[in-house]
This record gives structure tokens, sequence and C-alpha cells, in this order.
């Protein structure tokens, strides 16, 4: 650890579920001593197998993801006694992570302002489902509330006619927790320089929003938005993805559609598209686009994945495997790209692998984990 980024960094993070605890979990990846406080029940995300109805609590990825590699302290913020202590972690922190909601902060005595007033060189940072002002400040949102349902993202992802499908877990607040983290690292940069901390913000709706801002920004300044088709509809017919004779299915990544046509015709063998009238351009593939794609859905349906991905290569066609959660986990590129991690267990755990978080620093290899028990680490004053 002598040669991380975050070596010497202390941090207390009071945070629940995913958003908070994701902040603090790429903070501990990178080497800050990453204190975790806990009520007497444990951050409720330890049981989240239970909430979907699992007996089974052992071995927790979602909850090991985000809290590998920190200290556990269990402290009853209820009590005086609770809140001295917490005040007592806080002294010497460098920086403070919650994603607890501002009443409850307010509550305590753990909000912004008395916090930045109390340590000056605290960097105080929180996420919000809605942001720090508003009629809803205080409102439940997870991210599907907040960044996907009302950012306009889930609807965005489908037809317009369609309801979108259920949202995997945790996208949204893993998304949110990394623009957090970038704050986070601008504020100790400017700390070096100045000598104070300061609040840093953002809610799971402004990421969200960040996400689509292509879709919004055009929105904002042409009051339209193309809206979202099928993929049998989709006017880039290039730009698609499609299924082979075996099952398996790739998405072409044309973009340059004119430039990237005669390539794909050559590949597939269908160099007789190129004079029919109406797929002679971009402009012309996209308005009889639904005629394309079934006459490409037709043509990949007559070879394997193997073939056809082969193929491509040999005539420089770009393309990506469409992989399921399996595909991806034993993909070749996928592994060299560090996308796995070994976990370090607790005492009588056996070792596994787990997800890595996404940045690199040259010179570090990071050890991970183990996950803290609930209240190991008692805190000793």
């Amino acid at each position: 650890m002598s040669n991380a980024p975050l070596q010497g960094i202390k941090v207390v993070e009071l945070g629940v579920w995913v958003a908070g605890p994701a902040v603090g979990g790429l903070l501990s990846d990178w080497g800050a001593d990453v204190i975790k406080v806990e009520p007497e029940t444990g951050d409720p995300q330890r049981a989240v197998f239970g909430a979907l109805g699992v007996a089974d609590q052992t071995g927790v990825p979602p909850f090991e993801i985000d809290n590998r590699g920190k200290r556990s302290v269990v402290i009853d913020l209820r009590t005086q006694e609770g809140i001295a202590s917490m005040m007592t972690l806080l002294a010497d922190a460098d920086i403070f992570v919650t994603n607890v909601r501002p009443a409850g902060l307010q509550r305590l005595g753990l909000d912004a302002e008395t916090l930045t007033a109390k340590f000056p060189r605290l960097i105080y940072s929180i996420i919000t489902g809605y942001g720090l002002d508003g009629p809803d400040v205080d409102r439940a949102g997870y991210d599907i509330g907040a960044f996907w349902a009302r950012s306009g993202l889930a609807h965005t992802t489908v037809a317009p006619d369609e309801l979108p499908p259920g949202i995997r877990s945790g996208q949204g607040d893993h998304t949110t927790a990394l623009s957090l983290t970038g704050g986070i690292m601008a504020a100790l940069f400017d700390r070096e320089r100045t000598g104070k901390g300061r609040v840093v913000s953002t809610s799971l709706l402004r990421t969200g929003i960040y996400t689509i801002g292509w879709d919004v920004g055009v929105y904002l300044r042409f009051g339209k938005r193309q809206g979202t088709r099928s993929r049998s509809k989709n006017p880039a017919p290039q730009m698609n993805c499609y299924r082979c004779a075996d099952g398996r299915a790739f998405w072409l990544l044309g973009l340059e559609a004119d430039r990237h046509w005669p390539g794909l015709l050559e590949a597939i063998g269908r160099k007789e598209l190129a004079i029919e009238e109406k797929f002679l351009n971009a402009r012309t593939r996209a308005v009889n686009c639904e005629e394309l794609i079934a006459i490409l859905d037709a043509h990949f349906a007559t070879q394997p994945y193997e073939y056809w991905t082969t193929q491509f290569d040999a005539h420089d066609v770009w393309w990506a495997p469409l992989n399921s959660i399996p595909e991806a986990v034993h993909d070749e590129q996928v592994i060299a790209s560090g996308a796995f991690v070994s976990m370090t267990p607790q005492p009588g755990e056996e070792p596994y692998r787990a997800v890595n978080s996404p940045v690199d620093f040259n010179g570090y290899t990071p050890t991970y984990g183990p996950v803290p028990q609930l209240g190991q680490h008692e805190p000793k004053w």
C-alpha cells in the first residue's frame, strides 16, 4: 500500500445501501483508510438478499464490492455518547462521505454547515436522491426512482408506447458514486492549495440527467428529441444487433454509415445491395431501415457466430459481441482488462473473485478486502 494514491487519507463513511458506500469503496480501493460507521443492525445492504426473499445471507456480492477493505465500527448516533464518538472520528478525517437524507443529518448535527464550521479542513461529500434544494430534497429515491425514472433515462431506453423493463440493481448508484468521487478528488487538490475543505455534492437525479446529456441537450436547444425505436425499426441498420444461426449475437458498429457500408457488404457477400437504389446511401438506408434489417436478419441467420465475426475481422468491419454476463465473465479481453480481482477472505472463508473498480494507477497493485464484519473494528477511545 506504500504507493497507493490515497495513502494516508482518512475517510469516515456514514452510508447505506449502495451509492454512499460505493464512494467509500472506491476510495478504499485507492488506498484510503475508510471507517464505515454503522448502526447496531448494520448497513441494510448487508442483508439485501433477505429483502429480496432469500434466506441465505452468507456471501453478499452486492455488499462486498462496495465495502471491501474498510473498517466497520458500530455507533448509536441517537445518543449523545454516539455523537461524541462520531465527532472524535471526524476530528482528524480528511473526507466525510454520506448518502443519508439531509433532514436526518440535520437532526443528528451532521449537516454540512455544522461539520464544515467545526472542521474547516474536512471535505464534506454527500449523495442525495434529488439534490440539496427544491421541494423533494428529502424524498426517498433509490437509483430506480431518481437516476432512472425521474431523469427521463428509463423512458428514453424504450419505444414511446412501451414501459421500461425491470432495471438492473445498483447501476445508477455506481455511476453517481463515480461522479462524487471525481468531485472529492478535485476538492482534495484544491485543499492542497488553500488549506480549506469544502462541500461536494451530487445527486442520483443530476447524474442521471448527465448520462443522457446528448438527448436532453438536443431537446433544450431545439425542443425535439429522436424517438427510441425497436431494433427492427432502427434508422441506423449498421449500428444494430443481429443474431446468428447458433443463437449468439453481435452488434455492428458502423457509425460512419457510408464509409463502413462497402466493407460490410464485402464481408457478408452481399455486394449487390450496394446498387439497390433504396440502399444507396445512409439517408436511403435509414428511410428503408425495416426492409434492410429484415434482409440482414435473414442473412445472418444462415451462419454461426464464429463465421460472421471472422469475416468481419478479415474485412475491417467494426463489431462487438453481445455478451451475456456468463459470456462476459469468460471473455478473454474482459479478463485482460482487469475487470475482476481476487478478494482477501475473512478467516474460514474460501477465496473468491469479485468485480474490480474501474480505475488503475501505474505502480500500484491494490489488495482487496477483506470485507469487514459488522462492528469488527470497535473504536478505541
